[in-house]
C-alpha cells in the first residue's frame, strides 16, 4: 500500500488509535464498517496513518484492505 491508496478496515479493531503526536485510544465505531479512508502516512512496524471521515487513524496493515477506484 503506499499513500493516497483507498483502504476499507477488514474487521472492527478492538479500538482505534489516533495518529496525533500523542496518540489516543478511541472506541471503535469512530469507522463505519463500509466507511473508506485515504492512506496519508506510512509508519514503522507495518502501520498505517489512515484519514478516515471522523479522524485519522494508526492501523495494522493486516486491517485493511484496498478499494478498486
Amino acid at each position: 500500500m503506499e499513500v493516497g491508496a483507498a483502504v476499507r478496515l477488514i474487521a472492527a479493531p478492538a479500538y482505534l488509535k489516533t495518529a496525533d503526536p500523542m496518540p489516543m485510544l478511541r472506541p471503535p465505531d469512530l469507522v463505519d464498517a463500509e466507511e473508506v479512508g485515504q492512506v496519508v502516512g506510512l509508519r514503522a512496524l507495518e502501520q498505517l496513518a489512515v484519514r478516515f471521515r471522523r479522524g485519522t487513524f494508526l492501523l495494522e496493515r493486516s486491517q485493511l484492505e484496498l478499494v478498486a477506484n
